[in-house]
């Protein structure tokens, strides 16, 4: 499949796109219209021109990495860089301080709102065209409307999990049929029953295994669907307040995500840290991940470029930019105390000593520190110096998302880098995860118990790739599974809420998930409110909740409808 993401002229012709005005309703451009694309050689062509768009992002207009949205919006990350006015618009989102004109202008979210329905556009034009051939003429029609619908709902649930309330499109509409669709045609509950049509869709008509890597299969759209109904059933009002859990919903988490897991298919890679290195690009772990590729006959190939700005400045292989620096807020969550568990409730009192503290070993494949191997490379320890503007951010960096320069999916451009590593949507930790809160949150705690353990053992297994040069730990690694003792369903949900943000740190998870928890506001202010004692440039910031929980629709969008669009409240 990542060889089939190298596009002829002739289809990038055929799928490039309007303006910013009329993503939505014009045909793509080119000799083919959706009625006459008779072949299955072509339909397959459209296919994976799809697949293709739901990975056509870049640095100023995320849509695989959420670095941005879901990282530096929470308490995970700063925005680094140089200060807060290199890329002030990332500023603008860390301070929850989006009321700016320029925002409107084309960076970030108006630009993902972009990208996301470029990438519906793609769905819907082979939609169309497949819809206009027959089985006898197309012997895979069923198989590739099912993973045209699952990518579909990919951009659908991501566009929702950002804005909440947002015109759905599907391939029936004629062009003045968009024009007339508003952002609130559906209530916060029929948007996400419209989304979890596609993947229900998916679920029925894929197989459990494609014989290309990288194609949606039942499974993977399984994984899916359970993601969606875990979020939608944390229900919420108007003012984004979560009033209820429907327990009928996560009910559907624990069928999706066993589906998943019974069928063995998937497994934990075995090192945490080959999640986040090329070569394991795929593996057991990867439910569903974006496709990229280098050296395939094109003149940049097919790299991402979305986390580009967040490799170490200083580094002489590197030398840009870095953005995305973890806060200290993360890196003290990574301490153990004596039983190997979290500090719940003192974790952030002070800021941890990696020389004495016992720690996670997650922290080490997450956090570059001065004097820890960098990326697993025992003679390039990571330095302070590589830090661009420690005054202001402090002097750690991301590493899950880079890799190292003379890996052979590593290239730069200019300034700006991008590799061909692979960007995973759902990994199997995420499953098990899944299913484990969904279990705690139906007064079946005691069944997440091994399942939050089959994560944390991993993590535990996972020392070998981040030893010095003379074969001892970077950190002093102490990390054991949880016991029956006081497993009650409020430890159990402190537990789950915790494994998950160290098992995503820095992959944009967080801030998301404290919104469908409802926790968002007392979490982000008490952070603010200790890292204002640690970094001046936070003192205006503050998060505002029934706002802040989701952004505000482009205001170019809602001009373009005439007001059609509804601006989110507090906006």
């Amino acid at each position: 499949m990542k060889n089939k993401l190298i596009y002829s002229s002739l289809l990038i012709s055929l799928l490039t796109l309007g303006s910013c005005k009329d993503y939505l309703e014009t045909q793509p451009q080119g000799a083919l219209s959706s009625e006459s694309v008779t072949t299955a050689q072509n339909a397959e062509a459209l296919v994976t021109a799809a697949y293709a768009g739901i990975g056509n992002d870049e640095m100023i207009g995320p849509m695989t990495s959420m670095w941005v949205y879901g990282s530096v919006r929470s308490d995970d990350s700063y925005k680094g860089g140089g200060g807060v006015a290199d890329l002030e618009d990332i500023n603008f989102y860390e301070q929850y301080n989006l009321t700016q004109p320029q925002q409107g202008g084309g960076f970030f979210h108006p630009y993902t709102w972009e990208n996301f329905y470029r990438a519906i556009s793609r769905a819907n034009f082979a939609l169309r065209s497949l819809n206009n051939l027959s089985e006898t003429d197309f012997a895979m029609k069923t198989t590739r409307q099912a993973e045209l619908r699952f990518l579909r709902g990919h951009s659908h649930f991501m566009m929702k999990m950002l804005f909440k309330y947002i015109p759905y499109i599907d391939e029936t509409l004629t062009n003045e049929q968009i024009l007339e669709t508003s952002n609130r045609q559906y209530t916060n509950d029929e948007l996400w029953n419209k989304i979890a049509q596609d993947f229900q869709y998916a679920v029925d008509n894929l197989p459990e295994t494609q014989p290309e890597v990288g194609r949606a299969n039942k499974l993977s759209a399984a994984a899916y669907l359970a993601k969606l109904r875990l979020y939608q059933a944390y229900e919420q009002n108007d003012n984004h307040q979560v009033v209820g859990i429907n327990q009928a919903r996560m009910q559907e988490v624990i069928s999706l995500t066993q589906m998943v897991i019974g069928s063995g298919k998937y497994s934990l890679q075995p090192d945490f840290g080959e999640n986040f290195l090329d070569g394991f690009d795929n593996g057991p772990e990867s439910v569903f991940a974006i496709q990229y590729s280098i050296n395939d006959g094109t003149s940049l190939g097919r790299i991402s470029t979305v986390t580009g700005l967040n490799y170490p400045h200083g580094a002489p292989q590197y030398g840009c930019c870095g953005f995305h620096q973890p806060s200290q807020n993360l890196a003290n969550a990574f301490g153990t105390d004596a039983n190997g568990l979290p500090k719940f409730d003192t974790f952030n009192e002070s800021e941890i000593n990696f020389q004495t503290a016992t720690v996670d070993p997650r922290v080490d494949h997450t956090i570059g520190i001065d004097g820890h191997p960098y990326k697993y490379n025992a003679a390039l320890p990571f330095k302070n110096s590589w830090v661009r503007d420690a005054g202001v951010y402090g002097f750690f960096q991301s590493m899950k998302e880079q890799q190292l320069a003379d890996c052979s999916c590593y290239k730069k451009e200019g300034p700006f880098i991008g590799t061909s590593k692979n960007i995973d949507i759902i990994r199997y930790a995420d499953v098990l995860l899944m299913q484990a809160e969904a279990y705690i949150e139906t007064g079946q705690q005691a069944l997440a118990l091994q399942l939050i353990n089959q994560v944390r053992e991993r993590a535990a297994a996972s020392t070998g790739r981040t030893k010095k040069a003379d074969g001892t730990n970077p950190s002093n690694y102490l990390i054991k599974p949880y016991t029956t003792a006081n497993w009650t369903q409020e430890y159990a949900r402190k537990a789950l809420q915790w494994e998950r943000r160290l098992e995503f740190a820095m992959e944009s998870p967080r801030f998301f998930d404290l919104v469908r928890w409802g926790i968002a506001e007392p979490t982000l202010n008490a952070y603010l409110a200790k890292e204002k004692t640690r970094r001046s440039y936070l003192n205006g910031a503050k998060f505002t909740a029934g706002r802040d929980e989701y952004l505000p629709i482009p205001q170019r969008e809602i001009n373009f409808t005439k007001g059609l669009y509804q601006q989110n409240p507090g906006y």
